[in-house]
């Protein structure tokens, strides 16, 4: 079974008024993740460095780095150009607003006064991505230390060559070892259930990269269904 991942993610809120901040911190309380704000651009930009978000809600109209500089800062920054961003703004704003937000790749836009229920629906899609994001991290994780075990010399003595194994988890969640005498074949087996697992979350999510990524660990799964035949065939 798959180690378990947190279920709080953090969701960062931009915006100068205080007041703007407590309604939206208000708002998103029924979600029960980590909420933290920021009352500047460069505050937020600091905020991001130290922490990974799910999503960023940032206010447009902001003195000195407004939301627009602060978006591009945002997506200018290895560190930081995957996280989504909702910008918000006031209803008296330019037609073009929109238009500037998602061409700096924001990901929605907003209009002030905003309805809860549409904010918090929005959020909870980027919160179900970051959840999916964080176990397919958690898999990979597992992956790599079952692909380095079953590919480690074997000239250790028994405890080296059929040992335990780090990375896998039991049903109730809490991590153990595989037992002693497992061999070559059953961890193979293994290893091709936990690709499987990972393409399968990579071919639903929404990212980019995915399709490209997803059709890699199918090449590794055939990579290792051939290698766990040979092994048979011997």
């Amino acid at each position: 079974m798959s180690a378990p991942v947190p279920d709080r993610s953090s969701i960062l809120i931009v915006d100068d008024m205080e007041e703007n901040l407590v309604a939206l911190e208000a708002v998103l309380g029924p979600l029960d993740q980590q909420l933290v704000t920021a009352r500047s651009g460069e505050a937020a930009l600091k905020a991001m460095l130290r922490q990974d978000f799910a999503v960023v809600l940032l206010d447009v109209l902001m003195p000195g780095m407004d939301g627009f500089e602060t978006a591009s800062n945002i997506k200018r920054l290895d560190q930081t150009k995957d996280v989504p961003i909702i910008l918000l703004t006031g209803t008296d704003v330019d037609a073009d607003y929109a238009y500037r937000g998602y061409a700096l790749g924001a990901a929605d836009f907003l209009s002030k006064p905003i309805d809860p229920w549409v904010l918090r629906t929005k959020v909870n899609v980027f919160l179900d991505l970051d959840r999916k994001n964080r176990q397919l991290a958690v898999q990979a994780e597992q992956l790599r230390r079952l692909l380095v075990a079953e590919h480690s010399p074997r000239g250790g003595g028994a405890a080296a060559a059929e040992g335990p194994l780090e990375g896998t988890w039991s049903a109730t969640g809490q991590p153990q070892r595989m037992g002693a005498g497992r061999g070559g074949a059953e961890q193979l087996a293994e290893i091709t259930e936990r690709l499987v697992q990972i393409e399968m979350m990579l071919r639903g999510s929404e990212t980019s990269e995915a399709p490209e990524l997803s059709n890699r660990i199918a090449e590794l799964e055939r990579s290792v269904r051939r290698l766990g035949a040979d092994e048979e065939a011997l």
